[in-house]
């Protein structure tokens, strides 16, 4: 299909990246009570280390992981961006399966130059094969995003929005198993930015696949094609919503696949 519009997502549900920043902040203060509240009737040895002797288990007892999708992804991108063995990293404190608010797993930025590049996990079946689907690993796909470099002030408080923003796209894929295809859109009706003081035009998104990624990787756990969002003002997201034009249309004329937070409408 051409577009994607969610009438029952929450206005602002979304784009508030300053909403996910208070509540990744409250999310490291509940997992360090937690934590603490574990281990507090637990045993030290002399030098003050845990004592893990009386453990139930060891990890001698714990069967090795294989990460095969998880490796797939980031040989990936490692292709992409050689020598960045180690690009920045969000992952969840609590993961989605033990109850935690956030279902992607985790989610990579590198370093392009004039541009951060998002990657995430979890989409796809990161660890080993499980669904009986034997052609998609998962939901077979992956998102990605371009940040464009020098449009924002305060670049960690950003970056760590547009993660909270995958983060609740990813959770309309958990929670009604919505698949976000290439050539769609993102709509949500508001008018404030997605940036984090909300100063921006762009509202939403539209995807296109993610040439520079490859598209589509084949992993041992089946296929998963990297769909590429890129931020979209209300003025333009409302043309295509109101079929006055279409996301190709769009895409054109925009000329570029990054999100820019200080661009002006093209329509």
């Amino acid at each position: 299909m051409n577009k994607h519009y969610d009438e029952n997502l929450e206005e602002n549900e979304i784009i508030e990246a300053g909403e996910f920043i208070e509540e990744y902040e409250e999310c490291e203060e509940t997992y360090e009570e937690e934590y603490e509240e574990e281990y507090e009737d637990d045993e030290f040895d002399e030098d003050g280390e845990y004592d893990d002797d009386n453990d139930e288990y060891s990890d001698e007892d714990d069967e090795p992981v294989e990460t095969l999708g998880w490796d797939a992804i980031t040989e990936a991108f490692e292709k992409i961006y050689p020598g960045q063995e180690d690009p920045k990293h969000y992952g969840v404190m609590i993961p989605w399966m033990f109850g935690g608010k956030d279902p992607l797993e985790g989610i990579s930025i590198y370093d392009a130059g004039d541009y951060w590049h998002f990657v995430t996990y979890g989409l796809s079946e990161l660890y080993e094969k499980e669904s009986e689907n034997l052609e998609y690993s998962g939901y077979g796909m992956e998102f990605t995003l371009k940040l464009k470099k020098g449009c924002y002030e305060d670049e960690e408080a950003e970056i760590r929005g547009l993660c909270g923003i995958l983060q609740s796209i990813a959770r309309i894929t958990f929670q009604s198993g919505e698949i976000f295809d290439v050539f769609e859109y993102l709509y949500t009706g508001q008018t404030e930015g997605m940036d984090v003081e909300q100063k921006s035009k762009i509202t939403g998104f539209i995807t296109i696949p993610d040439e520079k990624a490859g598209s589509e990787i084949l992993t041992p756990n089946g296929k998963v094609t990297f769909v590429e969002f890129i931020g979209a003002t209300d003025a333009e997201l409302t043309k295509i919503k109101n079929k006055e034009m279409t996301v190709r249309q769009l895409y054109d004329k925009l000329g570029s696949d990054l999100t820019d937070y200080k661009r002006d409408s093209v329509v």
